[in-house]
């Protein structure tokens, strides 16, 4: 135990140390390598997750986490503790083309995961997947035989999307394009009426208050300021009262709507500043919506708990939709 916590302490030295010799400065000028309510809980170092792109938080197994790498790796998802140790690697019989993130819900009194296989950088892709498999019952090293896809594509021509969040009590697929100035918002079945066709996802306008790079972050950082605004991973709240969506700087939440998710959404958001990562790309709610789990690519690779403000259950037309205690 004591040997693991100094490993821990190393590591994160490490982390922190790079993090403030490379870190960008956040919008408002300051450098946040750790914001209040962040908690680093443990690195990840196993190679075989040199590349995390996905993460959703068990909804059968208490402190794991499920992790993904990025395009073209082995197509396996990996269990992961709060202290970024693997408890067991499932292995999907579909290809990781581009996998860019992943979810956690129930249904049926049931644990499920959906991995999005949705990335495309070049804006090239004709149609993309959505793969969703039962939760295992025991954490072990295991070949799926088969998972469920749900074939899609856009309505308007290609996209890239790395944030996929799912609202099993309205049995909806959420989606949010990456490189599209303001962010889009589109929405599938979770559960289409012809599993075998190929879906089309239905636009449902963008998101507000997005914080984009401005003429200073691109010149301080030429290479990868002008992508600080970009949408990495998106989540919903277990209870289904909030909606999550990050970027490479910050965290956005808002609260549901009475009218839905795609009116929420044009709501300005509560906004948090991210600790520095060098890729955030990986983010899900906690079980019991208290915080979200949040992780990088390229190793070490933090994986933080962060704690997220109260926000209102339902807000309704009549009530600002900013922060409702």
């Amino acid at each position: 135990m004591v040997r693991t916590g100094l490993l821990l302490l190393v590591l994160a030295a490490a982390w922190l140390a790079e993090g403030v010799a490379r870190a960008q400065p956040a919008m408002d000028g300051e450098i946040h390598p750790l914001p209040e309510g962040a908690v680093l809980s443990g690195v990840v170092t196993d190679v075989r997750l040199k590349e995390i792109s996905g993460l959703a938080v068990s909804r059968r197994h208490p402190g794991i986490v499920w992790m993904h790498n990025d395009s073209h790796q082995p197509s396996v998802l990996y269990a992961v503790d709060g202290h970024g140790s693997v408890h067991a690697a499932l292995e999907l019989p579909v290809e990781d083309l581009d996998w860019e993130d992943m979810a956690s819900f129930e249904h049926a009194d049931r644990a499920w995961l959906l991995v999005a296989d949705t990335g495309d950088n070049g804006g090239l892709r004709r149609e993309l997947a959505l793969h969703v498999l039962e939760e295992p019952g025991r954490l072990q090293d295991v070949r799926m035989e088969s998972v469920r896809t749900i074939r899609f594509r856009w309505p308007d021509g290609a996209r890239d999307c790395e944030a996929v969040a799912v609202d099993a009590a309205e049995g909806a697929i959420y989606l949010v394009s990456k490189k599209r100035v303001p962010p889009e918002l589109f929405r599938l079945p979770l559960f289409p009426v012809d599993a075998e066709a190929l879906q089309v996802a239905e636009p449902l306008g963008t998101l507000a208050g997005i914080v984009q790079p401005s003429v200073e972050d691109r010149e301080r950082n030429p290479v990868y300021g002008r992508y600080r605004g970009q949408i990495t991973a998106a989540d919903i709240r277990a209870d289904g009262s909030a909606f999550a969506v990050m970027s490479y700087l910050h965290l956005y939440l808002w609260p549901r709507h009475s009218d839905g998710w795609a009116v929420a959404l044009r709501q300005p958001p509560v906004r948090l500043d991210l600790p520095w990562m060098a890729q955030a790309e990986g983010m899900g709610f906690e079980a019991d919506g208290t915080a979200v789990w949040i992780s990088s690519e390229r190793l070490p690779a933090p994986l933080v708990r962060y704690a997220v403000p109260p926000l209102g259950t339902v807000v309704t037309s009549e009530v600002d939709a900013r922060l409702v205690k």
